[in-house]
């Protein structure tokens, strides 16, 4: 759904960060209280995985469990380890939004859109995947359900109301066909986490997306984390910026704000020191081991705010190399690495055309790196980013991420002309590696000067 409340979220992180940092030794990357700080368990899957969004509608002609199952073979070969389905439950038809709906209008929250296939099918299509060593998580909406949701009738005291007594949507936002919850009412927090438990139980699903996961009491998500890990390892992520998210309930956060200073960056709005700023500010306001999820696009962006390629333009691969290799994870969006250059339609069937592309190259080579060098790997698992500084600190971003023998440097050039420059201070980044765009094999000293094209990069490998 469309994240309106992205603007909240982003004041929510600044809030949390700014309530702590009084005393800095508290805020430490190398050893202070966010090191400490108690964290979910992660399962060991999770460890170097990257994640991939499903469309199911505008994946094939068909739009079902059935069709999509013929692209497993290619997505394994892409890279790809968790596989994020938008919601596949029934779509509400009262107030529904354009001919097909929202997945986001939740009519039954224990059934299967019969537009996608049956429960069998459903099940059939998670034991294929798990059987091809990848995972699924469903995406789940929890802060609302559609108008006609029986528990509209059932229990129609779970929902908050306006000033008339009625049913409303989510106060302030256009959000017309769906309803607001009102997680005062503990009968609803057990009806909903006995609802996840469901898909765990009954078709053997990894974890969840949890939509708007802010509009939601933290109190909940932390007593669905416990009742879920109960039966299995999940794997839990939060459409929301916060860091406390990641202490009972989530392994995974949006990082929403990398997009929009990448966006700013690709237009010229800001230079290449505000991505510095961005990362110091995350690495010191959020534990080293919560995963947060980078990308340059996404079904909220694609379909609201452009194509990745009206968003980036020329600085689209640059900007895709920097979400496979700082602290994080990477997401992919169906159809980006077929080079989707449309906005798919939200409430309409929209088909994805797949074809062959260089971006699809790009990020297959990318996953295969981050797999490979434990430097890159996720949370704790992987290494920290230590921050290099250049003679050009408005056109060039670079660090270094190193885990035991793993030693990766990485060089970007986050502006619209050639650059040559030269490393300055710490000399971490110094020693031979294989450079996996060139594929030469280079020997970098200390004040030795390094030249990227326009938006380029380049990945050293040691």
């Amino acid at each position: 759904m469309k994240l309106y409340a992205l603007f909240l979220g982003f004041l929510l992180v600044f809030f949390t960060s700014s309530c702590t940092t009084s005393n800095t030794n508290d805020q430490q990357v190398d050893g202070g209280q966010l090191e400490k700080f108690e964290m979910v368990k992660h399962p060991e899957w999770s460890k170097n995985a990257s994640i991939y969004e499903v469309n199911i509608r505008q994946y094939t002609a068909e739009g079902t469990f059935k069709a999509f199952e013929t692209h497993l073979p290619r997505l394994k070969e892409l890279g790809v380890d968790i596989l994020w389905f938008m919601p596949i439950q029934p779509i509400g038809e009262k107030n529904r939004k354009g001919s097909k709906g929202s997945y986001y209008s939740v009519k039954d929250y224990k059934s299967v859109n019969p537009e996608f296939g049956t429960m069998d099918e459903f099940k059939a299509l998670v034991q294929k995947i798990h059987s091809m060593d990848m995972y699924i998580i469903l995406d789940w909406v929890a802060n609302h359900s559609a108008w006609d949701n029986q528990l509209t009738v059932d229990h129609p005291d779970w929902y908050t109301r306006n000033y008339k007594g009625e049913f409303q949507p989510t106060p302030g936002y256009d959000w017309s066909d769906v309803i607001d919850f009102d997680y005062e009412k503990q009968d609803l927090q057990d009806y909903m986490i006995d609802a996840l438990k469901f898909w765990v139980e009954e078709a053997d699903v990894d974890g969840y997306r949890c939509d708007v996961a802010g509009f939601v009491p933290l109190e909940f998500w932390n007593k669905a984390r416990a009742a879920l890990d109960k039966i299995k390892p999940v794997f839990m992520l939060a459409e929301w910026e916060s860091r406390d998210l990641h202490q009972h309930a989530f392994d995974m956060t949006y990082a929403w704000k990398f997009y929009d200073i990448m966006h700013h960056i690709a237009k010229g709005d800001v230079d290449a020191g505000k991505m510095r700023w961005y990362f110091a500010h995350e690495n010191n306001s959020f534990p080293p081991d919560g995963y947060r999820m980078y990308f340059v696009d996404n079904h909220d962006k694609n379909s609201w705010d452009g194509t990745m390629f009206s968003q980036f333009g020329d600085a689209l691969e640059v900007a895709i190399v920097l979400t496979a290799t700082v602290e994080g994870m990477p997401l992919i969006y169906t159809g980006q690495e077929a080079g989707m250059d449309k906005q798919l339609a939200f409430f309409e069937k929209d088909e994805v055309e797949w074809k062959a592309h260089p971006i699809g190259d790009l990020y297959k080579q990318l996953l295969a790196i981050k797999k490979q060098q434990r430097a890159l790997w996720n949370g704790n698992f992987g290494g920290r980013m230590h921050f290099l500084d250049t003679d050009k600190p408005k056109s060039i971003y670079a660090f270094v991420r190193i885990k035991e023998d793993s030693k990766v440097f990485v060089v970007c050039n986050l502006s619209d002309r050639k650059q040559t420059f030269k490393m300055e201070g710490n000399d971490i980044y110094t020693g031979e590696y294989d450079a996996s765009f060139s594929g030469d094999r280079v020997r970098i000293s200390e004040g030795e000067e390094i030249s990227l094209d326009a938006w380029g990069y380049e990945i050293f490998i040691k």
